[in-house]
C-alpha cells in the first residue's frame, strides 16, 4: 500500500503541474535569497580596547547627546574602532600622558558611511533643531554645509581619524544626558556647560563655532594650554590636527587614504582581529 500511495502522490503533483501549464496560472514565487551578510572590517582594523584598555571611551554617537539628538545610524555598540597603526599611536601618547597624571578620552573613532549619511539627512531637515541650543547656537542650520560643519564624506570613515580630549586623573564619571533636558551653549564657561570630566578646552565637543578652532586667539590661559597639551601629545606620535576642531586628529600616513568604509561599529566587525 505504501508504494501505491506514493505513486498516487506523484500523479497528483504531475497533474497539478499540467493544469498550471494549461490555464496559465502562475506558480508561487520562490522564497527570496537570504540577505547579504553585513560588511566586516579589514584585518587592519582593531578595537582600541584590545590595544590600550586605559584610554577612556565616551562614544557620543551611540547616545542622544550629540548634535543630531538621537543615536546615529551604524553605531551598534559604544566601541572605538581604528586602524591598528592609529590605535598603537594613541597607546604611545597615552603612556606619556599617564606619566603626567592625565588620560586620553575618545568621543568618536571610525565612523561608517551610513552615519555620515544620517548627518546629511539631518542637516537637510531644517525643521529639526532640537539640539541647536547646545551644539550650534549661533549658526543657522541652513549654513551647515556651506560653513563646513557637515559634509557627504568624512575622514573618520577611513579609520585613522579620532575625536578625543584629555582628562585629569583620577577621572570622575560623566553623568548621562537626559533627552529633553535644558541645553547650554557649548562655548559657555565650563561650569555652565553640560558636565564633562575633560579638562577645560574652552568649548565642548562638537561645538559648531569658530571658538572650536584649535588656535583661536580668544582661547587663552589654561584652556589654550590644555589644547596644546593634547595637540603636542598626538603630533609627537604622528597625528595631524584639523585646525577647525581642537578634538579632531588623523594619523598619518593613513593605511586607507581613499577608502570610505561602511561596516557597523560593533564588536563583530573586528572579531578575531
Amino acid at each position: 500500500m505504501t508504494g501505491l500511495a506514493s505513486a498516487f502522490r506523484t500523479l497528483a503533483v504531475t497533474a497539478a503541474a499540467g493544469l498550471l501549464a494549461v490555464t496559465g496560472a502562475v506558480a508561487a514565487p520562490a522564497p527570496p535569497a537570504s540577505a547579504a551578510p553585513e560588511p566586516r572590517a579589514p584585518r587592519e582594523f582593531v578595537a582600541l580596547g584590545s590595544v590600550d584598555r586605559t584610554i577612556l571611551q565616551e562614544m557620543r554617537y551611540t547616545t542622544a547627546h550629540n548634535f543630531v539628538g538621537e543615536p546615529v545610524d551604524g553605531y551598534r555598540q559604544p566601541l572605538c574602532i581604528l586602524t591598528r597603526p592609529a590605535a598603537e599611536a594613541l597607546h604611545r601618547a597615552q603612556v606619556r600622558l599617564l606619566a603626567r597624571g592625565y588620560t586620553l578620552k575618545v568621543y568618536d573613532c571610525y565612523r561608517p558611511q551610513r552615519a555620515v549619511d544620517h548627518f546629511v539627512r539631518w542637516a537637510k531637515d531644517l525643521a529639526d533643531e532640537r539640539m541647536k541650543g547646545e551644539f550650534y547656537p549661533l549658526v543657522d542650520k541652513s549654513r551647515l554645509f556651506a560653513d563646513g560643519y557637515i559634509a557627504e564624506k568624512s575622514g573618520h570613515s577611513r579609520g585613522s581619524t579620532v575625536d578625543l580630549t584629555i582628562v585629569r586623573l583620577p577621572a570622575v564619571p560623566t553623568r548621562a544626558y537626559v533627552p529633553g533636558e535644558r541645553l547650554t551653549e557649548c562655548y559657555a564657561p565650563q561650569a555652565d556647560r553640560f558636565p564633562d570630566n575633560s579638562v577645560d578646552m574652552g568649548t565642548g565637543y562638537d561645538c559648531f563655532d569658530t571658538l572650536s578652532h584649535t588656535d583661536d586667539p580668544r582661547i587663552q590661559g589654561a584652556q589654550r594650554a590644555n589644547r596644546q597639551l593634547l595637540k603636542s601629545a598626538l603630533v609627537e606620535q604622528g597625528f595631524v590636527n584639523l585646525p577647525e576642531e581642537w578634538w579632531h586628529f588623523t594619523f598619518k600616513p593613513e593605511p586607507f587614504p581613499s577608502t570610505f568604509f561602511d561596516f557597523p561599529v560593533a564588536r563583530r566587525s573586528v572579531a578575531g582581529h
